[in-house]
């Protein structure tokens, strides 16, 4: 049995999946990984933008930093790995999509079932109160500011030195123990807390990536490959 043949078989037999993905899969869309070269933004590194300090420091540079990358995102697509995670969701009886991407591709994908561990880039939220909304199509002269409150708005996602959001990563937590399957896809597994999710799992794991990661030895099934083209495979006769 090759190992494709044994990953549509543990595909096949489950009805509670989690799956886990990263920035690999939504490189396969034109979108630059976060450490890659096509990431990098002026003479700034990103981590050293995507911080609490960085943001009290300079809101504007930050918020120009963000609004560049959401033009960016804003011009891709889901490709068929994000598709086919979609329609695999409507299956299946139990499926979490565990996601450390901020991209919304899932969600243009038409996935629903969606745990955002390091939040959403299209997301604004005050910095003071509980106010947030979605900006997809918003246009700023300036950091924007809550309506309700005028505190300064930030981008909704997880910066370095932040703590993940509790009940999505509890959430995330019980799924992948309860699961009957976990996919891993388009991840180094190299990023924590996130991959220590891997290491949870009670059930299979079929881990689908480019090159051999550290999880690689404990997988039920490693599949060498882009995200688009394998996660199709996986419900192929």
């Amino acid at each position: 049995m090759t190992p494709l043949e044994r990953a549509r078989q543990l595909v096949a037999g489950a009805e509670r999946v989690a799956v886990l993905t990263g920035a690999g899969i939504s490189a396969e869309s034109g979108i630059p990984t976060f450490r890659g070269a096509g990431g990098l933004w002026r003479k700034f590194r990103p981590e050293d933008l995507a911080t609490p300090e960085a943001f009290e420091r300079n809101p504007e540079l930050v918020w120009e930093w963000y609004i560049w990358r959401r033009a960016l995102i804003g011009e891709a697509q889901p490709n068929a790995g994000h598709l086919a995670l979609a329609q695999w969701e409507r299956r299946v009886q139990e499926f979490s999509l565990i996601t450390q991407n901020v991209d919304g591709l899932h969600d243009r994908a038409g996935s629903r079932r969606i745990l955002k561990i390091h939040g959403d880039i299209w997301l604004s939220r005050c910095t003071a109160c509980s106010y947030q909304r979605m900006d997809r199509n918003a246009e700023y002269a300036g950091p924007p500011r809550c309506p309700e409150c005028e505190a300064l708005l930030r981008p909704g996602v997880v910066w370095f030195g932040e703590q993940l959001p509790r009940l999505v990563w509890d959430t995330a937590e019980r799924a992948v123990h309860d699961c009957q399957l976990l996919v891993v896809a388009g991840t180094s597994a190299q990023v924590y807390p996130a991959a220590g999710l891997i290491g949870q799992s009670r059930a299979p794991v079929i881990e689908i990536n480019i090159e051999d990661t550290p999880y690689t030895p404990a997988v039920s099934v490693a599949l060498r490959g882009v995200s688009g083209d394998l996660l199709p495979q996986l419900f192929e006769p």
